[in-house]
């Protein structure tokens, strides 16, 4: 087949890096364009040197619709939220296919979206964005124009807690979410809050009760029960540069036992080459799915007070970001969708 034509809108961040990276060595695809306004001119190994040798004769570019258009068949869109809205169309008229990083197809109600996030300008579009987790979605992946890729905090807690809500095996009520990220999820441009000297032996909890996560997984655990969701989620900033361990509180229906709930998620997931359940008393470790696209759960349950403890580990730049979002540009073209995607962890 041809190779896929694409272009990564908004390249100079952490999740233009991580694409770029992956990229690099998927047999299908060639980057035509990667934009970036500030950096216009300047060649991709120059801002990222550890690219050096892999993209010399690709230069950032200013974002021109007609010219990107004429050059790609899919566009990444790794721009700040409320900016994609105003690009999608644009690319979309034109024919392009995109998935897009930012947060702003995710939620398909309007009203909730400008309740977190702010006004939508694109509202029309939110009903044909597709929510790209992978996993669960990929019949409409396959034929969509517009995929929203999921954000990382919602695709560590979705995947599970979507198999065991939609077999009933865990209450609807009263779930708590504790997860740990590490400071490359505040994105590449400086900040007071991620500084070394502010986060290195530091450990805190940031956004509690607001983290605008919170409506994207309520909205697809939901979906999963058929009946609305509401949970406690609080995210926390670790000293560590990427990684997401997320730890989650969910009351277990009465009889229900942990090999029923593994058993259960290993059902779901026998075709998932990227979600990885762990063996009864093994937990994940965030070091164990490091620069690579695997999501790893580990769970048992409390006997004495009926609460089942789920464990989750991803990448928060590859399966919370720019590996997920490559899973689905796979999907999208007919691809396997591990292609491009199958390195190992960097362990240790």
């Amino acid at each position: 087949m041809n190779k896929i034509k694409i272009g990564i809108i908004g390249g100079s961040g952490y999740t233009g890096l991580e694409l770029l990276r992956l990229l690099c060595m998927h047999p299908c695809v060639e980057v035509r364009s990667v934009t970036s306004r500030s950096l216009s001119g300047k060649r991709i190994s120059q801002h990222f040197n550890s690219l050096s040798g892999y993209y010399e004769g690709l230069a950032f570019t200013d974002p021109d619709p007609e010219k990107l258009c004429s050059e790609i068949d899919l566009g990444f869109l790794c721009v700040p939220h409320g900016v994609a809205m105003d690009v999608a169309p644009q690319l979309l008229e034109r024919g392009v296919r995109i998935v897009d990083l930012s947060a702003d197809f995710r939620l398909r109600d309007a009203s909730t979206f400008e309740n977190w996030y702010g006004e939508h300008r694109a509202k029309s579009l939110l009903a044909t964005a597709v929510y790209g987790l992978s996993e669960h979605a990929r019949d409409d992946v396959r034929d969509a124009r517009l995929v929203a890729n999921p954000g990382c905090y919602p695709t560590s807690v979705q995947l599970p807690l979507i198999p065991l809500l939609q077999r009933q095996l865990v209450s609807t009520k009263g779930i708590v979410i504790d997860s740990k990220s590490g400071a490359s999820g505040a994105g590449r441009s400086p900040s007071l809050a991620t500084l070394f000297c502010e986060v290195e032996e530091a450990f805190k909890a940031y956004k509690v009760c607001e983290h605008r996560h919170t409506p994207e997984i309520e909205q697809g655990l939901s979906l999963a029960a058929e009946k609305k969701v509401v949970v406690t989620f609080t995210p926390h900033l670790v000293p560590m540069t990427r990684g997401i361990l997320s730890t989650i509180y969910v009351d277990a229906i009465e009889g229900v036992t942990t090999e029923d709930m593994i058993a259960c998620l290993n059902e779901a997931y026998h075709n998932a080459p990227f979600v990885r359940v762990l063996e009864k008393g093994q937990f994940p470790n965030t070091a164990s799915v490091k620069g690579s696209n695997f999501c790893d759960i580990g769970l048992k349950l409390d006997n004495r007070t009926g609460k089942a403890v789920i464990v989750s580990a991803i990448d928060n730049l590859v399966k919370g970001a720019s590996g997920q979002a490559i899973q689905n540009m796979n999907i999208m073209f007919g691809l396997h969708e591990t292609t491009g995607l199958l390195s190992p962890p960097l362990y240790p």
